[in-house]
């Protein structure tokens, strides 16, 4: 159930003919209390678009309400008039949905760049929607926020103490880190209020979100919500819910990353022996990023030596004459200098896990990332086509 399966929400996923597929295309997620606590975490792009502009307004107060969500277009660089399109959703979700108030609705939108949103099919398909609420409707909800996505990603956790977490995402490309890389929405029916939310979210996003970065393609749109309605009337321990907020958004990260546009490997980086953590994400994106090694993946070529020259341009502590790197269990590289052969890296299957160790200190940290492959130049060259 998704974005449903915690108490207190209800969602539906509706087609408002903003995609010329005749898919869903417009979800509407309401929080039914009795708290209408929020928190989200936006793009750091400084090209934002009016969603995000609007959303950054709404969330201050801590307050929200509803979250209405569109494919089929960004709403990005469309100027006055399209700013006044998310602001007239928000007013239109206010007046179909008892309760609601148009300052306490966060607007998301995604798809092409540049292109006006037709407002008469958003506001009909916020009628439609609000028609259809239910405690069922998440399914929907997460089908209707996809775009190249090949498939919904959904996850729930239920505490043994009785709250519950669910999400949706949508992301297959441009997901590169900026506190959210991607369109999110979690909901929790445990006692939580918003200044709480943000920190709890901003801890879990750090972790998990951020450390996706798959393209290096950073969004206009990105955001990350985290709505709570106190249904379940339990306080959940914090650490207790620390851990759980930032597994579930691991588990999301990890099914965005498994349905990457055009990949053929999901690749883990993890980096040990760091003098800090900074050191170590800085060192891990700096290989994710890397397109001579995702192309080498790509081509099943354990080539640790573009793993050596991507984490050279790092101002990480460490010595690179000193750094082990392993591929898929096989140690490559010993103290910067040929260790077992290449020929006993398999790369055949779709998980790779490339382990880098800085031997400069004891922090760690993973980052996702998939290789570079010629469905991805091919589908990313026509997509707006």
């Amino acid at each position: 159930m998704t974005v449903t399966a915690a108490q207190g929400f209800e969602a539906a996923g509706v087609v408002a003919g903003l995609k010329s597929n005749g898919a869903l295309d417009l979800a509407l997620v309401v929080n039914r209390g009795p708290l209408k606590s929020g928190a989200a975490v936006f793009t750091s792009n400084r090209a934002k678009a009016n969603p995000i502009l609007w959303s950054e307004q709404v969330i201050q107060d801590g307050t929200v309400d509803a979250v209405v969500l569109n494919s089929g277009g960004a709403n990005c660089f469309t100027g006055a008039e399209g700013f006044l399109t998310t602001h007239q959703t928000a007013e239109a979700v206010a007046a179909r949905v008892p309760g609601v108030s148009a300052g306490d609705v966060l607007v998301c939108s995604t798809g092409l760049i540049g292109e006006q949103l037709d407002r008469e099919r958003l506001v009909s398909g916020v009628t439609s929607a609000a028609a259809r609420l239910s405690a069922q409707g998440g399914e929907d909800a997460a089908r209707a926020i996809m775009t190249t996505d090949s498939r919904p990603k959904t996850a729930v956790h239920r505490a043994p103490s009785g709250w519950t977490i669910g999400g949706m995402a949508k992301g297959a490309g441009m997901l590169a880190p900026g506190l959210a890389t991607m369109l999110v929405v979690i909901t929790t029916d445990a006692v939580l209020d918003g200044s709480q939310l943000d920190e709890l979210l901003r801890a879990a996003t750090r972790v998990s979100f951020d450390r996706l970065d798959s393209d290096g393609c950073m969004s206009t749109n990105d955001q990350v919500t985290l709505l709570a309605s106190g249904a379940s009337g339990i306080q959940p321990d914090r650490e207790e819910f620390r851990a759980a907020l930032a597994r579930l958004c691991i588990e999301l990260s990890r099914q965005l990353q498994s349905d990457a546009e055009g990949a053929s490997h999901d690749i883990e980086i993890e980096i040990v022996g760091a003098s800090s953590e900074d050191d170590a994400v800085e060192v891990g994106r700096s290989i994710a990023r890397n397109n001579l090694f995702k192309a080498a993946i790509f081509g099943n070529d354990p080539n640790w030596g573009r793993v050596l020259a991507a984490i050279g341009t790092t101002s990480a502590d460490f010595d690179p004459y000193s750094v082990d790197v392993s591929m898929n269990g096989v140690r490559v590289c010993s103290a910067g200098a040929p260790d077992r052969p290449r020929d006993e890296v398999d790369l055949a299957p779709r998980a790779v896990h490339v382990l880098v160790d800085l031997k400069a200190g004891l922090e760690h940290a993973t980052i996702l990332t998939n290789d570079l492959t010629h469905d991805y130049v091919h589908e990313n060259s026509a997509y707006s086509s």
